[in-house]
């Protein structure tokens, strides 16, 4: 997936030489076109195709990268170069992002149990196949031929042929009708006779809530906010509290307790307050001093997924440090970098942890597991990459992508691997100011989609200043979107883009067309940091202020007896009580 110009080219490259002898197939009988495709299959019943999985991931496959010479059709004389696409497509990237959509659809969902019974149920074989119109030519049957019974050398070839040729069916699993899966209707309400569900609130845009909470940095911003998504829970531990951890800008250290839930109210959540962080005795905080003159930002910090450790950067000596969070006793230092380091991330498996520089280098480190919790650093980075000439601010890594990504105040994006440390790609956001581009934010999707956020430094209105811009994991440019504020920090999650502003702005964008999916809510005041739940359930968001804002989907207000307007009025909760704070 991560080349998928050498893959082609070396499939279209075996294919000439071994199957058409130096040359391809007439260009008649190549896939050129999919809606021509689509008519050949509804006029001739014994044409049959089978959609390989690049019709939902891969829209490269679809073009002529290469220029490659696929001839002409012999009729209307067409030269064949990228597939023809349906008219409700208007690029590849489009096509397969709504096939995606149409297989993950409600009405697929409805529908799925109906091909399990033609392909592996009882309507593969016998009566019900007949009727259903499900038959295929014998020899593709499991069991239909014995091929070690055959003496014959040349049936057996003729047979091993056909076979070759047809393919085969899969083995029949099933005799009975496969149920039908749950609706995503009756899911919702299954789940909602728990008292332990959550909701995604991405399902619930236009229901979000605002609720803060005080008392955890009053004064000082918060400039970390997060629920580690790998947190060990023993049989015995089952729903009690999980860790939520905050960093304020005086280096303060708080775990809390967090449950996406409460016992009481249901869909609302538990916040536990920890006492450490207003008792001067018993607070902790991150050790050693920070460079001179250097912005706290939420890019300094990575907590490790099972929120025992916490890496550092920003020191005046350079490193990164590793400190228990527990404890916030530091652990081990390491001294790599020849300048300060600006900028740290994690991978989603926490197997690989990367770093920027002012040094205009960025360093790939492997973290140090044992009994499958993180211990820390291996105390040589595994690559160093280059590539910059200024001041690296922001990093991405993808270890399933095989990405290491990196932005800087040179206004590029590079795309190294991590294997290897191989250069990929260097990414150059479109800009028509002749004044510096930098890359302060950006981040990458599962599927390896690149979102850069460039602001444009020097410009003294916040008009055109920032952007939004969205490349594929092979580097394609896919569009940008001009914002209005300035943004503080970012990320991505599922097909979704939450984004905070020093406006005060919280805001959620699709990832694909980049435009917003819901009137953006007001905080009031500057936002340091944000990050979604592992269950998708709330966004926190920490303010200038030092209150932490959590965003969720609250019950309909006529539960509680008093009108709330949504998205207008804050509320707090502790151990499960909601309070009306005006």
């Amino acid at each position: 997936m991560q080349f998928p110009t050498m893959n082609i080219q070396m499939l279209t490259q075996s294919t000439s030489v071994c199957v058409l002898t130096h040359r391809f197939d007439c260009a008649d009988r190549q896939f050129h076109s999919i809606p021509a495709t689509w008519q050949a299959l509804m006029d001739n019943p014994n044409d049959v195709k089978e959609l390989i999985p690049e019709f939902f991931y891969f829209p490269e496959f679809l073009e002529n990268q290469n220029g490659f010479n696929l001839g002409q059709l012999q009729i209307s004389k067409e030269v064949v170069g990228d597939v023809v696409l349906p008219k409700w497509a208007q690029s590849p990237e489009d096509f397969i992002y709504k096939h995606r959509k149409a297989l993950e659809s409600e009405y697929v969902s409805a529908h799925l149990h109906e091909w399990i019974d033609l392909i592996f149920g009882y309507k593969q074989r016998g009566p019900a196949a007949v009727e259903a119109l499900n038959v295929f030519y014998y020899c593709t049957y499991e069991g239909a031929v014995d091929l070690d019974a055959l003496t014959d050398e040349k049936e057996r070839k003729a047979l091993e042929g056909m076979i070759n040729n047809f393919g085969q069916t899969p083995c029949q699993l099933l005799k009975e009708p496969h149920p039908a899966r749950l609706s995503a209707e009756e899911v919702v309400q299954k789940q909602s006779r728990s008292d332990i569900s959550t909701l995604n609130l991405f399902q619930h845009l236009p229901e979000l809530k605002s609720f803060f909470i005080e008392g955890i940095s009053d004064g000082v911003p918060i400039v970390k906010a997060a629920v580690p998504r790998n947190q060990s829970r023993s049989f015995m531990s089952q729903g009690s509290p999980e860790y939520l951890v905050t960093l304020s800008v005086n280096c303060l250290i708080g775990t809390h307790g967090w449950l996406p839930y409460d016992r009481n109210i249901s869909n609302y959540f538990t916040f536990i307050r920890d006492p450490t962080v207003t008792n001067p005795k018993t607070q902790r905080t991150v050790s050693g001093p920070f460079a001179p003159g250097l912005e706290i930002t939420p890019k300094l910090f990575v907590v490790s997924h099972d929120a025992k450790l916490l890496f550092s950067g920003g020191h005046w000596d350079n490193s990164i440090r590793v400190a228990s969070l527990a404890k916030g006793k530091l652990m081990a230092q390491h001294i790599r970098h020849m300048d300060i380091v600006t900028c740290l991330a994690m991978d989603f498996c926490g197997i690989h942890l990367i770093s920027g520089s002012r040094d205009t280098t960025c360093m790939i480190w492997q973290i140090v597991q044992q009994g499958g919790s993180p211990v820390g650093l291996v105390p040589k980075p595994l690559q160093i990459l280059y590539g910059h000439t200024n001041e690296v601010s922001c990093v991405g890594i993808s270890t399933e992508l095989d990405m290491a990504i990196s932005g800087a105040r040179d206004g590029t994006v590079i795309v190294h691997s991590i294997r290897k440390g191989q250069y990929m790609r260097t990414l150059r956001p479109p800009c028509e100011s002749s004044l510096l581009l930098t890359v302060p934010n950006l981040a990458v999707s599962w599927e390896g989609h690149i979102v850069v956020h460039t602001s444009i430094e020097g410009k003294t209105t916040l008009k055109d200043k920032n952007a939004l811009h969205l490349y594929s994991v092979n580097g394609k440019y896919l569009g940008s979107e001009s914002l209005k504020e300035e943004v503080s920090d970012l990320c991505v999650t599922g097909e979704y883009i939450v984004m905070g502003s020093l406006q005060g702005f919280l805001s959620i964008r699709d990832l694909y067309s980049l435009s917003l999916s819901v009137s953006p809510l007001a905080m009031r005041l500057p936002i340091r940091c944000v990050s979604v739940t592992k269950e998708y359930s709330h966004i926190l968001v920490g303010l200038e202020d030092g209150k932490l804002i959590i965003v969720g989907v609250g019950k309909p207000a006529e539960a509680f007896g008093y009108l709330a307007p949504n998205l207008q009025k804050p509320y707090r909760v502790e151990t499960g009580s909601l309070v009306d704070t005006f």
